[in-house]
């Protein structure tokens, strides 16, 4: 934490050096954040760069009481509602989009595990799409950003009580959804997988 501490404060100062460590630090988390919200590795790489981008033109802003990840996947998660919320006037329907389907690596151990692993990652992207933006915003920090509901509070500008009605909203149309696509669930979750459900 004491370098992160430094690397701001020389970044705040113009060094990009210190700059380019905070990215590298902090890159997938932002980049995860994206993908989640958008469902696109395009658009989540799009989002990366501008959450970069904005941080860096505001970095005078920052609060350093203020954890510096929350600040900026604060910054992220914005940038993401915003975006979705774009789309929604510019687009008909998200269903409409073409199904890809991806082929297991063939070196990993149970292809057939893994295929099923990979169809419950997609239909959990697609079930993300059909929350409203700023409750997906608040399952992804929760559940693939391990961050508190206080967390989640500042970066989304709620408060904690609207953070909890807002994740308890979105567990159950996630899991109504779940149920009504007949999703199997026989296959173990990974640690690193989410604990939604």
């Amino acid at each position: 934490m004491d370098d992160e501490k430094t690397w701001i404060n020389q970044a705040q100062n113009g060094s990009d050096e210190a700059f380019t460590r905070l990215v590298e630090t902090y890159q997938t988390p932002v980049y995860n954040l994206c993908y989640r919200m958008l469902g696109e590795p395009e658009a989540a790489e799009d989002a990366a760069q501008e959450t970069f981008f904005k941080s860096y033109r505001n970095l005078g802003k920052y609060d350093p009481t203020r954890s510096f990840a929350t600040w900026l996947l604060s910054i992220a998660a914005h940038h993401c509602i915003d975006r979705l919320r774009r789309q929604r006037y510019t687009t008909f329907s998200m269903d409409d989009e073409e199904n890809t389907f991806e082929l297991p690596d063939i070196h990993a151990p149970d292809p057939e595990n893994e295929l099923t692993r990979r169809e419950q990652q997609a239909q959990m992207q697609t079930m993300l799409r059909s929350l409203d933006a700023t409750d997906r915003a608040a399952v992804v920090l929760r559940y693939w950003n391990d961050c508190s509901e206080v967390e989640i509070a500042q970066t989304l500008s709620l408060t904690v009580p609207a953070v909890k009605s807002r994740l308890h909203r979105a567990r159950r149309a996630l899991a109504k959804l779940w149920e009504e696509n007949g999703i199997k669930t026989n296959v173990e979750r990974r640690p690193h997988e989410s604990p939604a459900f």
